[in-house]
């Protein structure tokens, strides 16, 4: 018999053709084997059958690229030669690299067409919407939720900022082509799927605060059908087509949730808090680079583990004075604030997403009186909602992901340090927050780390 989170968890797979008439940005999506071989009547259905200007690295031009340009070539539909960077390093979503797609682009009266996953989606992006066009993605890997999100990230001044822009009006996933992939990035992606359980948490908590409302046609979207897109990933692993369909299918329809709700708060929590600052931290120290999806699989467990230990407390007997009386003052916080990043930039703008989200005494009180009323219900329907962090542990793990932050390059400093800091450099509301405010956080950080806490049981 099933047990109630694993019945909360059950859904219908989502009806893709209609998700899509539910959003503006994207009208194709074609996730199959042997879709690569339809481009030229893709780019002429959903583009007026205008010519495409590819744009890819050595890497995906290899695996697909050079496909693209052939087919495109043979319809007559293929402008210009393509724009293709080195594999090795590999772009970054800087503003020198987004300078020179959108020279190539202007250069070119074609509908752009990215080869490639996550930077290069993202380049492609914000460099099609400055030049007001629409544009289709050639999908080469299962490694993220992008490639149908509302906004592209890129990176100013050592900072990783998300900046709106309209998603691709097609894309197109040949599950061969994503099967042959690294299995690296396909675990990438199953572990930024993951990160949605967490996520899924952390927005029913901003919305029982009635901070951010569920958008209810976006968590639709996702949080059904959540649990059959994740199940099996050792079948992935083994790049079985079907699992690779789950799981694209999942990235992407995350993707439409997110242009449904024009926010990333249908696939971003506290677990992506923890992977951007991991991200930038290593940008800033010259570490070596992970997955996005690898930092935030181990973020989604670190997140769960934060909510395990929550879970235990009875919070409506919160002593609500006491969180008042040691509310810290804005000066005291951003002091506080600054003191947690080295890099300069960072901290200034770790300071701005941090005071956007203060609240003085009076408002936080009313807040944590509402919490104190409503935590009965809520913590119910956290406990539904999240799975164990052992479970996530073994589920990555199945996948081929890591599971430690050791796995990842972050020490046991950074680490502790980590769970203060990645509250700082987002706006958005999380459970990190939760902790914060009501004068938990150092108490639930110091259990989950300690030697017979989650971390300090579980192996490396």
């Amino acid at each position: 018999m099933a047990s109630a989170t694993e019945a909360a968890w059950r859904g219908a797979r989502p009806d893709v053709g209609a998700a899509l008439r539910s959003v503006h940005d994207t009208r194709t999506l074609d996730i199959r084997r042997g879709a690569l071989a339809d481009v030229g009547q893709v780019l002429r259905e959903a583009f007026d059958d205008r010519a495409g200007f590819v744009v890819a690295d050595e890497r995906t031009f290899a695996a697909a690229g050079a496909d693209v340009v052939e087919r495109l070539r043979a319809v007559g539909r293929s402008a210009g030669e393509p724009l293709v960077f080195p594999g090795t390093p590999a772009p970054y979503p800087d503003a020198a690299h987004l300078e020179r797609v959108e020279q190539a682009f202007a250069s070119v009266d074609a509908v752009p067409v990215v080869v490639g996953a996550g930077t290069l989606n993202d380049l492609t992006k914000l460099a099609a919407h400055r030049l007001g066009r629409p544009y289709l993605c050639v999908a080469t890997a299962a490694s993220m939720d992008g490639y149908t999100s509302f906004g592209a990230i890129v990176t100013q001044d050592g900072f990783k900022r998300t900046i709106g822009c309209p998603a691709p009006r097609a894309v197109i996933a040949d599950l061969d082509v994503l099967a042959a992939a690294p299995t690296e990035l396909n675990a990438a992606g199953y572990g930024d799927l993951l990160g949605k359980v967490t996520a899924g948490a952390d927005w029913l908590l901003a919305d029982a605060l009635g901070l951010e409302p569920i958008d209810p046609g976006a968590w639709a979207l996702v949080q059904p059908p959540l649990r059959s897109w994740l199940e099996r990933p050792d079948t992935l692993r083994e790049g079985d087509p079907d699992a690779l369909e789950r799981l694209f299918e999942g990235l992407t329809l995350v993707g439409i949730a997110m242009q449904l709700a024009s926010s990333s708060r249908p696939a971003s929590g506290a677990e992506h808090r923890f992977s951007h600052l991991w991200e930038m931290e290593a940008l800033d120290a010259g570490h070596a680079a992970f997955a996005h999806g690898f930092k935030v699989g181990v973020g989604a467990i670190a997140t769960a583990a934060l909510y395990e230990r929550l879970l235990t407390r009875d919070l409506r007997s919160l002593d609500v004075d006491a969180a008042v009386r040691a509310w810290p003052a804005r000066d005291a916080l951003e002091a506080s604030v600054r003191a947690m990043h080295a890099n300069p930039v960072v901290a200034d703008n770790a300071v701005s997403e941090t005071m956007a989200k203060y609240v003085e005494a009076d408002a936080l009180r009313t807040r944590l009186v509402r919490l104190r009323d409503v935590w009965g219900d809520l913590r119910e329907a956290l406990a539904a909602q999240l799975l164990p962090a052992a479970s996530l542990r073994r589920m990555l793990a199945a996948a081929g992901a890591p599971t430690h932050p050791s796995h990842i390059g972050v020490d046991a400093a950074r680490f502790r340090a980590a769970h203060a800091a990645a509250r700082t450099i987002r706006a958005r509301y999380t459970v990190l927050d939760l902790l914060f405010e009501t004068g938990l956080h150092a108490e639930v950080v110091d259990e989950v780390l300690a030697p017979d806490g989650y971390w300090g049981a579980g192996d490396a």
